[in-house]
């Protein structure tokens, strides 16, 4: 599933060459997880302002409504500009392409678990829906770290599981979540209340430098992920436990081992993060 780093790198891939383009065209394909809510054509004639994040939403800001974009469990932007050769006719898995004055966005997504959802504002009722519960940002200023101990201390939760709901901190999906457990000699079945002041900011610093790490790396591809230019990402071969089930522990030779976390793969060195 494409997570904060990959949608990070879509959005920076394409953001700058789309703002300011006015749209010419919406077609919309096979059903996504939520519907567009708004005609296709109602959106033509509109101004592209910018492209922000929130989490895994990308937020595409237009000079009326704005729209969410989300890459579900295996979708990926492709964004071809106005000069560059035309990517070829709309695939089965294609199912929702825009194109404006400066090229064509088109979201292609096997298994249909992305959307791409108009709506009138940040304070549109379903906008406040999708993204009102969300954390705090890693890679943003505003990433604190009394906020962020404060919310560990708040919960039961083993300390892997409350990273990946998004409430304390977006965007350490399952992947980023064994990397700075991993690094933080953090066990991911310790309650997250249990992390002591050392550790928690321990791992506050390693989810900032693995997700600002993963970013320049361009993110992970392990099956679908693509960038925008169709450039695949390479932080999967920075790992240091995840994928790495059986072999040894880079840090301390010790067999690194697999766990299930509620349907979720965890890997992790029982040495290393003892809890």
């Amino acid at each position: 599933m494409p997570e904060l780093p990959e949608v990070e790198v879509t959005r920076r891939a394409f953001a700058s060459q789309i703002a300011g383009a006015q749209i010419l065209g919406v077609s919309v394909g096979k059903p996504l997880r939520w519907p567009l809510g708004v005609a296709p054509q109602a959106l033509v004639g509109r101004e592209v302002h910018g492209v922000r994040r929130r989490g895994k939403y990308l937020l595409m800001d237009l000079s009326e409504g704005l729209l969410l974009l989300h890459l579900g469990m295996s979708g990926s932007l492709r964004f071809v500009a106005a000069h560059e050769p035309a990517l070829p006719p709309a695939g089965v898995h294609d199912h929702f392409e825009m194109r404006t004055s400066a090229g064509l966005l088109r979201l292609h997504d096997p298994r249909r678990f992305g959307a791409v959802v108009y709506v009138l504002g940040e304070s549109d009722p379903l906008a406040r829906k999708l993204l009102g519960r969300l954390g705090m940002e890693p890679l943003d200023e505003g990433f604190d770290f009394q906020a962020f101990h404060a919310g560990l201390q708040a919960s039961r939760t083993p300390i892997k599981q409350l990273l990946l709901n998004g409430s304390v901190v977006v965007g350490v999906g399952n992947i980023y979540a064994s990397e700075v457990l991993f690094l933080a000699r953090i066990s991911p079945v310790t309650p997250a209340r249990e992390v002591g002041p050392r550790k928690a900011r321990r791992l506050f610093d390693e989810i900032r430098r693995v997700l600002a790490l993963a970013v320049q790396h361009g993110g992970t591809t392990l099956r679908d992920f693509s960038a925008p230019d169709g450039m695949a990402g390479h932080f999967q071969l920075q790992t240091r436990v995840y994928g790495r089930e059986g072999l040894p522990c880079t840090h301390c030779g010790a067999s690194i081992r697999l766990l299930k976390q509620a349907q979720r793969s965890t890997f992790y060195c029982a040495r290393c993060q003892k809890d």
